[in-house]
């Protein structure tokens, strides 16, 4: 596609409506491991990436298991597609059982030249509202990139944590959220199709997945404390079956800076602004 070409999708713009029902959330707490909610509960951070998911037949699918022709995202053929990070900001809690509505930009298209070679960078803006109140605010930053093998860096050390959490990534726990969240990318469940097409060493851990893991860390151990935004991006990939932790450390007054990380350092990365509970 041409510069002209990609630029013309900015500002394109898109409006999905679902019920954030209680059987998805049921399914969502299940796969996590976590307690099972209540219907009108608050929906837990971040689950909200499991809902607004449009149907797309085998037929539309890439070769990689991502729509082929994109519902709100351009068509970028002859690249892989990644959610390389973003920033959410809650203003009140989505509750679970209610209709949802979701209004999606495209604010930003850039190219830039990375290690591996040209980068892609889509930026998209989602607002989420239930009876017309604005719930959640968010950007999503959506990387293409040439389909080389993928480089990993070699080790570094462990970042410096207060807390953490150990995180066993099983095919299982891959597989099931990607269907929960009705996502196809076969690096996440094709093992075959992940090493020997995009070049990875294992299956991937969904980059959501690990911001959830992240942001869930944080609230557990401070249930006392709301979070106002988060921000988060990836370094590097993990894999199945390789135990990692999700953990972090205060770095003032009203932010912590989180971590996901293994044997090999840092992997993901994210800062999350809270406020105490009245």
């Amino acid at each position: 596609m041409t510069d002209d070409t990609l630029s013309s999708w900015i500002g394109k713009r898109e409006t999905s409506h679902d019920r954030l029902s209680l059987e998805l959330a049921k399914r969502i707490a299940t796969t996590l491991g976590d307690d099972i909610p209540t219907a009108d509960a608050p929906l837990p951070h971040l689950w909200h990436w499991a809902f607004f998911q449009e149907p797309v037949s085998e037929a539309c699918l890439g070769r990689d298991g991502h729509p082929r022709q994109g519902m709100l995202l351009p068509p970028i053929d002859g690249k892989n597609r990644m959610w390389a990070g973003g920033r959410v900001h809650f203003h009140r809690p989505l509750r679970i059982g209610e209709p949802a509505r979701r209004q999606s930009t495209i604010t930003a298209v850039d190219e830039k030249q990375g290690k591996s070679g040209k980068l892609l960078f889509v930026t998209v803006q989602h607002r989420y509202y239930q009876h017309d109140r604005l719930c959640i605010g968010e950007e999503q930053s959506i990387v293409y990139r040439e389909p080389k093998p993928a480089t990993q860096p070699g080790s570094r050390p462990s970042p410096r944590v207060e807390w953490k959490e150990r995180i066993d990534p099983s095919p299982v726990l891959l597989f099931r959220y990607s269907a929960v969240t009705y996502n196809s990318h076969r690096i996440h469940y094709d093992r075959q199709y992940a090493t020997e097409v995009e070049g990875y060493p294992g299956l991937v851990v969904h980059g959501p997945m690990i911001a959830t893991f992240m942001l869930r860390s944080f609230t557990r151990r401070f249930p006392q404390r709301r979070p106002i935004a988060f921000t988060y991006r990836g370094i590097r990939p993990l894999f199945a079956s390789t135990p990692f932790h999700v953990g972090g450390h205060h770095s003032s007054a009203t932010h912590c800076a989180l971590h996901a990380y293994d044997a090999d350092g840092p992997a993901h990365q994210a800062e999350i602004e809270y406020k105490e509970n009245a």
